[in-house]
């Protein structure tokens, strides 16, 4: 296989790691994610040189084979145009699928016919399946099949379980919601994994990228039976994206994810860690609700002695601390421990971010000593910015006194 269709994944946790390694399209994101918190900024221009003259070729020669017509020195002079190079990743994949639409078919329907040809023989050549460098192909249909939904919903089918079409059905859920969620209820009892999931995951709320549908993130009621469907599906692929679907819908209606939660809890061990998944931002944000309902009392947990090691930290070394717990009860008890930094922002605001411990059963009369760091390199998604930050310690909800420490540059 030629090295331009090596597959992007990335196995780490994450909110919504991806713990099946066909999700290369959440691989891709947290494939970036991870490698530029380890520091490396140059990241996003590594993953859009991958659009490079091997790939089109290669691709251009696959494509000539199920299109005769089909002219490769001219697809790629048209590629690598004079603001190519200038091109970030997205605007790559988009640049793609509009050179690509100049050698296809006029008629949608027929231009469909040639995608699915087309992956046949990818597959056949073993080349390029789950590749998030293929996601032309889902915004090919995204950008030229928006007026022709009786092929665009078959050819989203198909076209899926090659690369996930989750952000090419968005705007087909904005302008024809009703039908495009009863097409979704169908594809939840669809017989492959990658369509189940896509009922889930394109119907997501605040799906990350993703065009935003704001009668799901108003009303999220039609999301709910497709969910109930795909509680239980065998594929963990699936599950998370439930869970994910969940954890949406849990920041604008949060009691809607509470009763179901309260519904499904117990049913298996699968979907008790679905529904605990689904719940993350409500236990992070210390809802009351949720924290009962996973019986996180604080009253019999005991945490003392917190105190900073680094009291002055420089930008790109780490924040250490240390803290002690006890389980004071004559009972065994959960116990949730996490903590929040209050980050500087330029305006000179703070902005919370909770990160988790660890979450487990003490014994009655337990103790524990926690010493943690905490990381301050700079990282694409986070700029800092020096002066007075604050951290808090975090058990089974209850937030302690912030402590601050001063951030100074490096």
């Amino acid at each position: 296989m030629p090295v331009f269709f090596t597959e992007c994944c990335c196995d780490s946790e994450t909110a919504e790691s991806p713990k099946d390694k066909n999700n290369y399209t959440n691989s891709f994101r947290y494939c970036h994610r991870a490698v530029t918190e380890a520091g490396d900024l140059c990241a996003m221009s590594a993953l859009k040189d991958l659009y490079s003259p091997v790939f089109y070729q290669e691709f251009a020669r696959v494509m000539q084979q199920v299109l005769p017509s089909f002219d490769k020195a001219a697809f790629t002079d048209l590629i690598f145009d004079d603001t190519f190079a200038q091109k970030e990743l997205k605007d790559r994949m988009r640049h793609t699928t509009r050179v690509l639409h100049r050698f296809m078919p006029a008629d949608f329907g027929k231009a469909v016919d040639v995608i699915s040809a087309l992956i046949a023989r990818l597959r056949q050549d073993r080349l390029g399946e789950n590749s998030f460098l293929f996601l032309f192909l889902p915004d090919y249909i995204e950008t030229y099949g928006l007026e022709d939904l009786d092929n665009a919903i078959p050819a989203i089918e198909r076209v899926t379980q090659f690369i996930s079409c989750e952000f090419a059905v968005r705007p087909f859920l904005r302008l024809y919601t009703d039908p495009m969620m009863a097409q979704m209820q169908a594809w939840a009892h669809h017989p492959n994994h990658h369509v189940r999931r896509l009922a889930s995951e394109g119907s997501r709320p605040r799906l990350p990228w993703g065009m935003a549908v704001p009668a799901l993130k108003q009303d999220p009621s039609p999301i709910l039976p497709i969910l109930e469907t795909l509680k239980n599906d065998p594929s963990e692929y699936v599950r998370r994206s439930v869970a994910n679907n969940l954890n949406d819908i849990s920041k604008d209606h949060p009691e809607t994810v509470l009763a179901v939660a309260q519904a499904w809890k117990g049913l298996s061990r699968e979907t008790d860690a679905l529904i605990k998944h689904g719940c993350r931002t409500l236990l992070k944000q210390g809802h009351e609700s949720i924290l009962a309902f996973y019986a996180l009392n604080s009253t019999d947990i005991q945490a003392q002695q917190f105190r900073l090691l680094t009291a002055d930290v420089s930008i790109g070394d780490s924040l250490a601390f240390t803290f002690s717990v006890r389980n004071t009860s004559a009972q065994a008890l959960v116990v949730r421990l996490e903590y929040a930094v209050y980050y500087r922002l330029q305006n000179g605001q703070l902005s919370r971010k909770v990160f988790k411990i660890s979450e487990r059963l003490f014994a009655p009369d337990e103790q524990a000593t926690i010493v943690r760091r905490q990381k301050f390199i700079p990282i694409t998604t986070r700029r800092f910015y020096t002066g007075e930050h604050r951290i808090a310690l975090i058990v089974n909800g209850k937030e302690y006194e912030p402590v601050p420490f001063i951030l100074h540059q490096a």
